[in-house]
């Protein structure tokens, strides 16, 4: 009997009972060097990739091809965003301006959302979706299926072959379509504001020119610049560094959106405390 109690008491000693709070510090740790580390490989891929913009040679044929997806396919969509966001702006201020009696307001309302916040932003996620996931699917398969290898064992870099034209082609594209984008944006609020809200279209006009600064225009674009450097930039990072197969591509395809999408609303952020803080 005494060595049953003994053996028992052993028993309940030798085991370790689980520590919930240290497990959970520990899941944070792994978390946060998690992080770092992939922070740490995306600022040293976009280095490389701007240092390689910096050297030649050049690939021209890259660039325009990646210029021509970014740009020109992607009007399209942006086109559309743009000019129902200026039709739905302009009736949702018509209706909150309509109870304190300032409807004059709402061109200059529609205009200043639209060229500082909502142009950039909404062709910024609508073009993360669409180009974005295709730039990682592209550069992912080429790296499972070891088309890059291939392209270093014929001597071509393929940082400054298949990244750097790219992360050139978002910076310069994106601002291109934002301009498109507002100019369809502010022509949807005419629209919705001369024909259904009974506005005078001069005086629509005049406020919008009146209250519209350099400014604003010249922040969206700004903005537009930045955000389409990050979408290449994810874009190639996640497809470069996939592996795993036809999972991983899938993989590195829902990750480089999800992180531009995040990151984009972050850097609006940040680049809207920068031009207007005061």
């Amino acid at each position: 009997m005494r060595e049953a109690i003994t053996s028992a008491a052993g028993s309940k000693v030798g085991r370790r009972l689980p520590d919930a709070p240290l497990d959970a510090v520990a899941a944070l740790g792994r978390g946060v060097f998690a992080a770092c580390r992939a922070t740490g490989s995306l600022t040293l891929f976009a280095l490389s990739g701007v240092s390689h913009l910096l050297r030649p040679p050049f690939y021209g044929r890259m660039f325009l091809r990646a210029f021509i997806e970014f740009g020109y396919f992607s009007l399209p969509v942006v086109a559309l965003t743009a000019i129902f966001t200026g039709m739905v702006l302009a009736l949702q201020s018509s209706t909150g301006l309509a109870r304190f009696s300032a409807e004059t307001a709402m061109p200059s309302l529609v205009v200043l959302s639209i060229t500082r916040e909502l142009g950039p932003v909404l062709a910024g996620l609508m073009v993360a979706g669409r180009v974005g996931a295709a730039m990682a699917a592209e550069i992912g398969t080429m790296r499972v299926t070891d088309q890059i290898d291939a392209l270093q064992t014929l001597s071509t870099d393929p940082m400054k072959y298949l990244v750097a034209p790219r992360l050139l082609a978002g910076a310069v594209a994106l601002p291109l379509l934002v301009l498109v984008g507002d100019i369809l944006g502010v022509m949807g609020g005419f629209l919705i504001a001369t024909v259904s809200l009974g506005f005078n279209a001069a005086t629509y006009l005049r406020n919008t020119v009146d209250y519209l600064q350099t400014i604003d225009v010249v922040s969206g674009l700004v903005k537009a610049a930045v955000f389409g450097f990050i979408i290449a930039l994810l874009g190639c990072f996640h497809g470069y560094s996939s592996r795993g197969g036809a999972q991983g591509v899938g993989a590195a395809t829902t990750s480089a959106v999800v992180a531009a999408s995040v990151l984009i609303l972050a850097f609006d952020y940040g680049l809207t405390e920068l031009f207007f803080a005061k």
